[in-house]
C-alpha cells in the first residue's frame, strides 16, 4: 500500500471514531416519565400508560413535550384474543381516553397524527 494510502485511510478511520465519540446520541434514553411503557417512531418517543379505566398518550422530540392540541390517535389493543379500537383525543399534554380496557398482558398499536407531520405507528407491549 502507498503511503498515501495508508494515510488517507487512517485520517477517514479517526474522523469515524471522533465522530462516533462526539456529542451526538446514537442510543437515545427512553425513560418512562409517567410510569407506561416508552417506544420510538419518527424519532419522537411516546409513552403509553395503560390502566383498566384509562388510556394516556404522551409524546416527546428530544425531550421536550409534543404539542398535542390538534392531534389524534387510535389504539388498538390486542388481549387474549380480544380486540378493542379506541380514540385518544388531546387532553392537556396528551391523548387520552377513558372507559373500561382490557390491559394486562395486550400488544397496542397506536396510529398518531401530529399537527404537520405524517401518521406514525407505534407498537407497545404492556406488562
Amino acid at each position: 500500500m502507498k503511503p498515501i494510502h495508508l494515510l488517507a485511510t487512517l485520517a477517514f478511520g479517526l474522523s469515524n471514531a471522533a465522530f462516533a465519540t462526539s456529542g451526538h446520541d446514537h442510543a437515545h434514553e427512553h425513560t418512562a416519565l409517567h410510569g407506561g411503557v416508552v417506544a420510538e417512531a419518527k424519532d419522537i418517543d411516546f409513552e403509553l400508560v395503560a390502566k383498566p379505566d384509562s388510556l394516556r398518550l404522551y409524546a416527546r422530540d428530544h425531550g421536550k413535550l409534543v404539542e398535542v392540541g390538534n392531534s389524534s390517535a387510535k389504539l388498538t389493543l390486542l388481549a387474549g384474543g380480544v380486540k378493542q379500537e379506541v380514540a385518544l383525543k388531546p387532553s392537556g399534554d396528551k391523548l387520552e381516553a377513558m372507559g373500561q380496557f382490557k390491559v394486562a398482558g395486550a400488544k397496542a398499536v397506536a396510529l398518531v397524527t401530529l399537527p404537520g407531520k405524517p401518521a406514525v405507528t407505534v407498537r407497545f407491549v404492556l406488562r
